[in-house]
């Protein structure tokens, strides 16, 4: 099998190293977040996968795709992903929060209406909410670092 090689756009951590660790803090704050409301592992992950699609970031659809396994989400699932309105895989409660999730992350064409975060709170409290929005929020900026520098390689699963 041939497969192509992507190329480092930009090493951050060598470049842009204390922002990188500013990132890994919003990171930790926002794990943090979804620890204290006890948000569901699986849908972190999916929210994760789902915003990295919208914004093409391979290695963090890579990464999180992996993560969720290991948490036990189904690949059914995240194969279904990207047609989620069309799969009958997913709860509301979880729809809700992918809904959500597609809203923020196209904040500049969307500007998240009052339609798409009453959706959400039918479904999640405020603190659930917030929780959730540091991690939409918090992936997004990963997704943009990752798409803009490609600063990351994807592993390959016959390299392990």
């Amino acid at each position: 099998m041939t497969t192509t090689t992507i190329p480092v756009r930009l090493d951050l951590d060598t470049h842009a190293a204390i922002f990188g660790k500013a990132m890994n803090h919003l990171d930790n704050a926002a794990t943090r977040e979804l620890d204290r409301v006890d948000f569901d592992a699986r849908l972190r992950e999916l929210i994760r996968i789902r915003a990295s699609q919208l914004n093409g970031c391979a290695y963090c659809v890579d990464t999180h795709s992996r993560d969720a396994l290991a948490v036990g989400e189904t690949a059914q699932r995240i194969f279904a992903l990207p047609v989620w309105q069309e799969s009958m895989f997913f709860t509301n409660r979880e729809r809700a929060a992918i809904a959500f999730t597609e809203s923020v992350t196209r904040v500049a064409s969307t500007h998240v209406p009052a339609e798409d975060f009453e959706a959400v709170a039918e479904h999640f409290s405020p603190d659930e909410i917030g929780a959730m929005l540091s991690l939409i929020v918090t992936i997004n900026a990963w997704n943009a670092l990752g798409a803009a520098a490609r600063p990351w390689q994807p592993e390959r699963e016959d390299a392990r």
